[in-house]
């Protein structure tokens, strides 16, 4: 076993995940399915590869992925994956509604600052995955200047590469999905034609809410249960 994994009580995402069970489920049932949880998560842990634990820069996309995972197999009555979306694009992009009080992608300089994040966040990925071979592996795009569009891609995302090694691709859309939430509650537009889940890339095409270029798309649910973002038929 690796001895860097992020255990479960760790995770910011415990009591939030407790209090779902607790209204859905009832006091007694919720800390049986919380046991059942733990139980699946501990199990998972075993067979993972070094991701680096704490050290990754996503270590909270690939641990709490993990955790979404444990939960949903956990559930007694099975529900449809899409019953846990709000849950779950809440339960990891409540940063972003907090930042969208003051962030605004429609804002040219919050654009460049976004940028300037991706690009951070990708060469801390391009390291990580020279230590981590099983991590996110991240390619920058440059910046569009002319059209306000910030861009990058992953070819490899651990969570999709657990999904499928599992059985479990039709619940990985609770995670790529929140995405789109996530990017719209700082007053953005995310454009993203696949994931590493129904794709060879998980492609991120971001900008301003009111950017001309986002009335081009509209998003869909592909017959997987991911959203995608397809041009417009204006014929």
């Amino acid at each position: 076993m690796i001895n860097n994994h992020i255990q479960i009580q760790s995770l910011s995402y415990v009591k939030p995940v407790q209090r779902w069970l607790k209204d859905r489920y009832g006091k007694d049932e919720a800390n049986k399915i919380w046991a059942q949880v733990c139980d699946q998560y501990n199990k998972w842990l075993l067979d993972l590869p070094d991701y680096g634990g704490k050290r990754n820069g996503h270590a909270k996309a690939i641990y709490g992925g993990l955790l979404v995972f444990a939960l949903y197999v956990s559930l007694p009555d099975h529900p449809p994956v899409e019953e846990l979306g709000n849950f779950v694009q809440k339960l990891f992009m409540g940063p972003f509604t907090k930042l969208g009080k003051v962030f605004n992608l429609n804002r040219s300089l919050d654009m460049w600052i976004i940028d300037h994040i991706f690009r951070m966040s990708g060469n801390r990925d391009r390291k990580d995955i020279l230590k981590y071979p099983s991590g996110f592996i991240n390619v920058d795009e440059d910046y569009d200047k002319e059209h306000h569009v910030a861009r990058y891609h992953f070819t490899q995302c651990p969570n999709a590469d657990f999904a499928k090694s599992h059985d479990l691709i039709h619940v990985l859309p609770l995670l790529c999905n929140s995405d789109f939430f996530g990017i719209s509650e700082i007053h953005g537009q995310l454009i993203r034609c696949g994931t590493c889940g129904n794709s060879s890339v998980c492609d991120y095409m971001v900008m301003g809410s009111q950017n001309p270029l986002a009335d081009e798309y509209e998003t869909i649910t592909d017959s997987q249960g991911f959203l995608v973002s397809r041009k417009k038929d204006n014929s």
